[in-house]
This record gives C-alpha cells, sequence and structure tokens, in this order.
C-alpha cells in the first residue's frame, strides 16, 4: 500500500484505471489550455517517454516546456511517479501502471 504522501495514488473504477493522470502546477497550466490534469490511456503500464509524448501532442508549447530538443526532460522539469523522481528510476523508461497519478513540477529561480 502506497504511503500517504505518495504522489501516486490508484484510482477506482474501471475507466479511471485505464488511464494515467498527469497533475501539472500552475506556471504550466496555461500550456496546457488552462488544465490541471492530462489524461493518457494506459490500458497497461506505460513508460514516462510514451506518456509524455500522448499528453503533450495538443499541446506543442507544454512539450517543448518539458523536453529539450533530444526529447531529454528538462533539467529544470521534475516528474515524480509513485512518489520518486524518475532521475533516480531508469529516467523516460520508467514504468507507470495504468490508474496511477504522476506529478510533474518545474523548478522556479527568483531573487
Amino acid at each position: 500500500m502506497p504511503a500517504p504522501n505518495d504522489v501516486m495514488r490508484s484510482h477506482e473504477g474501471s475507466a479511471a484505471a485505464s488511464i494515467v493522470s498527469v497533475v501539472l502546477p500552475s506556471v504550466l497550466q496555461p500550456l496546457a489550455g488552462g488544465q490541471s490534469i492530462l489524461t493518457a490511456p494506459a490500458h497497461e503500464a506505460v513508460t514516462v517517454e510514451s506518456m509524455l509524448d500522448s499528453v503533450t501532442g495538443r499541446y506543442p508549447a507544454l512539450a517543448r516546456r518539458l523536453r529539450d530538443e533530444t526529447g531529454a526532460v528538462r533539467r529544470y522539469v521534475n516528474i515524480y511517479v509513485n512518489g520518486q523522481e524518475i532521475r533516480r528510476l531508469q529516467g523516460l523508461q520508467t514504468e507507470i501502471a495504468p490508474g496511477r497519478e504522476v506529478l510533474i513540477i518545474q523548478s522556479v529561480a527568483g531573487g
């Protein structure tokens, strides 16, 4: 059972169990048509890479903000699966089970 502070939670119901939900911070929401949550189909485990391809397909500005021209996650973008940052797992090849939630956080600098 996941710990209470895990950013990835199971969803109830068959429809919700066949998607992956991606939670966006407010700074990225304008690039996704104002949405705070995007979904990707996931009838079986999907990789972070394929999930990003799916959720950013309609939002090219969001895609460019999350990944560079080589397809790598930008250094100031952190993606969490099961409460762990993907760079500490298998990076873009990290698998996400259907019905789970992924959290994207963009670092903010200032002074």
